[in-house]
């Protein structure tokens, strides 16, 4: 695609509406989503689409095209009300058949603490022409015919597991993510609506998302730019929920206390300090993680707050923050390629940012996880991931199951009882 002019050729206009009711209701197949407790994004259409090369290409590409939006507004103090970039980019574009993306809709539906709004953009000399309220929808509930392992069996993972945690023992690497798939087929094609309601509702504290192919609930934000205050969550640690208060509480104890666990979060929490400090002129690093309980798992989970350096926008740093040690591994490069040589599966842009950006440069880029990507050559299936960090001390069966658990929301959307 080529680089829009430098002359303003977009007009987008914003305008306050009543109260839509909950956003996941609108979200339609082709449309875009960006949902948390209630507030969010939902897009209709695409204005312009880019694919993307790499994160650093993309915010060079909005760089130039973000100035070129007229944008008339009724809500100029509410964040993200506006002409915003819907964005998914890979894991590895060195070892993926897919492609980065990003989406600017031509519609957006908006709500942030207690503000609704509506937003249209075109090229044209008035938007108002395209900005009528889209309608509630009423999404279709899958009808799961096959699960398959498109990748490593069971056995085969576990095996996987046993010899990363040697190969860290031995001291090659601090830490390597292993990720596992599942494909599941539809009789139909999938309804991504259904799998947004299902997620929002169950999820409420993740971040729901559907861009592009992408759908999903991460836990976990790589990276926030509101006016000029970043944050970025590390989660790394994990304990499956049994569902009884006392026994959780207890499992939540043994979580804060597990040294395996504590490596693995330190780990994590360093890499992503060491990579955001050269565009902060002021961070704030926990001492000690929080628990972070969601429905079906805890995780140890560390906010580290900063102040970004003026020109910093959230696509560059999640460009300098991805991957975490959270989801490859330390060092990041060694663990990189272990991942390819071992992992048998093209993760796309799971374990990639994932989010949105204004044109002035914030935004929120989450990590893809809880996650699946809808086939775009047979919309029916879907293939769903999760991934473990391995140390020394990891127990493939220990590992296996949390794997399961970590893949429980996307199966609990699509109506699959069992991995």
């Amino acid at each position: 695609m080529s680089r829009p002019s430098s002359r303003p050729a977009w007009r987008a206009r914003t305008i306050e509406i009543p109260d839509p009711g909950l956003l996941e209701n609108y979200v339609v197949p082709g449309g875009s989503a960006w949902l948390r407790r209630g507030d969010g994004l939902v897009g209709f259409g695409e204005a312009q689409r880019f694919a993307a090369p790499s994160t650093a290409e993309a915010d060079a590409w909005w760089a130039d095209f973000a100035p070129s939006i007229e944008h008339e507004t009724q809500l100029p103090d509410v964040w993200g009300a506006g002409p915003v970039a819907f964005a998914s980019f890979l894991f590895d574009a060195r070892h993926s058949s897919r492609e980065s993306v990003l989406i600017v809709p031509r519609l957006i539906l908006g709500r942030r603490k207690g503000r609704a709004w509506l937003t249209a953009m075109c090229a044209c000399p008035d938007p108002s022409a395209d900005a009528a309220m889209p309608g509630q929808v009423s999404p279709a509930a899958p009808e799961v015919v096959e699960v398959g392992n498109p990748g490593l069996s069971d056995e085969a993972w576990m095996a996987t597991v046993h010899d990363l945690a040697g190969r860290v023992a031995a001291g090659e690497v601090e830490k390597v993510v292993l990720a596992r798939s599942l494909r599941i087929r539809a009789a139909s094609p999938l309804d991504p609506g259904w799998l947004v309601r299902r997620l929002a509702g169950g999820y409420p504290s993740c971040w729901t998302f559907l861009i592009d192919t992408m759908v999903g609930a991460s836990p976990e934000m790589l990276v926030r730019r509101e006016q000029g205050l970043v944050t970025s969550r590390v989660l790394a640690g994990t304990i499956t929920r049994t569902g009884n208060s006392s026994d959780d509480l207890a499992l939540a104890s043994a979580l804060a206390r597990s040294s395996k666990d504590l490596v693995e979060h330190e780990i994590a929490v360093e890499s992503l300090a060491q990579a955001l400090a050269p565009y902060c002129s002021a961070m704030n690093v926990p001492d000690f993680p929080s628990i972070l309980e969601l429905p079906n798992v805890m995780h140890l989970a560390s906010d580290v707050t900063g102040v970004a350096i003026p020109g910093v926008t959230a696509l560059g740093l999640a460009d300098k923050l991805h991957p975490t040690a959270a989801v490859c591994g330390m060092p990041r490069e060694d663990a990189r390629q272990l991942i390819a040589a071992h992992e048998r599966l093209d993760r796309g842009r799971y374990a990639g940012p994932i989010g949105w950006t204004s044109p002035d440069g914030d935004g929120e880029f989450a990590i893809a996880l809880r996650c699946g990507e809808i086939d775009p050559d047979d919309p029916s299936a879907i293939t769903v991931f999760a991934g473990c960090g391995i140390v020394a001390e990891s127990d493939p069966e220990t590992e296996l199951a949390e794997s399961y658990a970590k893949l429980a929301p996307m199966l609990e959307a699509l109506g699959v009882r069992e991995g």
